[in-house]
């Protein structure tokens, strides 16, 4: 199943290649939930999804509780006179402006099917600020919704930070990380979907808190571009799995590549066992961002 929203560097393509190396467990646990695609094609007893952007959070926990009904009020705004640039732009302020948890996560709904390329973008002051997307018939995603609405009966949605996250699982927990990916190059800039971004120093970080989730008996798996950086980040890891993938991010479909992607694997730890030796080369920073 597909997710409902498009989500820049969203899973999709990668689910079943992530489940071959997830060990079972009773929950899963995904710090950077995205579109979900991971949560809607796995079957786990429960989920805690969790996501540092509120406005993503809040839509799940409005479909989550308004099943139908939510779904409703989302299709109410795919409406020919929506698709133009004036109610487009109109409607975005709108949602800028709203403090209606219900209005809001609608018509991120809308903004999401209807902006520039499906991108979540936000200025420096917090604001939604993606460009109309010029689509001929926008898709409403009814039945994705749907299929959402009906296996989130067994996930807690949280707004949190990965750090807060981590360190709140325990044995029996699953963990699946899908962070801000480092730049394929060095000139390339290190964007996020959040308006507070992802630094350098938290990639660290999530590989310090993966290591000592481990250690605590929680199996960590993370994603990344493959590149001698994420290589040095993750060495600790106890295993590595390589692949291409085909980048989905450039609106021109003829001139879309592939890139080197990672999967860092740190198995659990025994809760018993004495503390291990290994050792980082370089000291993570002590706050996430």
């Amino acid at each position: 199943m597909k997710p409902f929203l498009k989500w820049a560097g969203g899973k999709a393509r990668l689910v079943e290649r992530i489940k071959a190396v997830l060990p079972s467990g009773r929950r899963l646990v995904e710090p950077f939930v995205g579109s979900g695609a991971l949560f809607l094609n796995t079957e786990y007893d429960e989920y805690l999804l969790a996501d540092a952007n509120r406005d993503l959070i809040n839509c799940y926990r409005q479909l989550q509780q308004g099943g139908p009904a939510f779904i409703d009020v989302c299709a109410s705004y795919f409406t020919p006179v929506n698709n133009q640039p004036d109610a487009y732009y109109a409607l975005r302020a709108r949602f800028n402006a709203t403090v209606d948890a219900l209005e809001k996560a609608a018509l991120f709904v809308y903004l999401n099917r209807h902006g520039y390329n499906g991108l979540c973008r936000y200025n420096g002051s917090g604001g939604f600020n993606v460009p109309f997307g010029r689509y001929v018939r926008p898709y409403f995603p009814r039945d994705e919704m749907l299929y959402f609405w009906r296996k989130a009966t067994r996930c807690e949605f949280v707004v949190a930070d990965f750090v807060t996250t981590l360190q709140a699982t325990t044995p029996g927990d699953v963990v699946y990380c899908d962070p801000p990916y480092v730049p394929l190059s060095a000139t390339a800039h290190f964007t996020s979907y959040s308006a507070d971004g992802f630094s350098l120093a938290s990639q660290w970080r999530l590989a310090q808190e993966a290591e000592a989730a481990a250690r605590r008996g929680v199996p960590v798996v993370i994603s990344n571009h493959d590149v001698p950086l994420t290589r040095e980040i993750y060495a600790a890891a106890d295993a590595h799995a390589f692949f291409a993938v085909q980048r989905n991010i450039s609106c021109d479909r003829l001139h879309r590549t592939t890139a080197a992607e990672l999967l860092a694997i740190f198995t659990a730890l025994p809760t018993i066992a004495t503390p291990p030796t290994r050792s980082r080369r370089q000291p993570a920073p002590a706050t996430p961002n």
